[in-house]
């Protein structure tokens, strides 16, 4: 069973940077799909960023020149620096690990992270 740890988050102003990160339990972690997805009230959950057991990371054209997905495999863990900030990226920032590579689309719900809010004010 995939255990999964956020951290980070918190307000801004627009304009300012945070971090996340999230650490997922396993011993086969490097093969793990790991994605930053965020979710608004009245909207679907969207993938913000993907790290891929291939080594591929990909981001929604939204975060593009922003965001900066990486994962560290001897700790077990993905990271989130988000820069530049818009008010539009405030959302509840959810970590999920796909550890059998059925597509980060069909996260169990045991694999997802608590979830963190970020705030970007104008």
């Amino acid at each position: 069973q995939v255990q999964v740890v956020q951290a980070g988050g918190g307000l801004v102003q627009t304009g300012g940077s945070l971090n996340l990160s999230c650490a997922a339990s396993g011993r086969t972690f490097s093969m793990y799909n790991m994605g930053w997805f965020r979710q608004v009230p009245g909207k679907k959950r969207e993938l913000v960023a993907g790290s891929y057991r291939s080594g591929t990371t990909t981001y929604a054209d939204s975060v593009k020149g922003r965001f900066t997905m990486s994962r560290d495999n001897a700790k077990n863990t993905v990271y989130l620096e988000m820069n530049n900030l818009k008010p539009e990226d405030t959302a509840v920032y959810y970590c999920g690990a796909d550890p059998h590579d059925d597509g980060v689309g069909m996260i169990a719900d045991d694999h997802w992270g608590q979830g963190t809010q970020v705030t970007v004010s104008s």
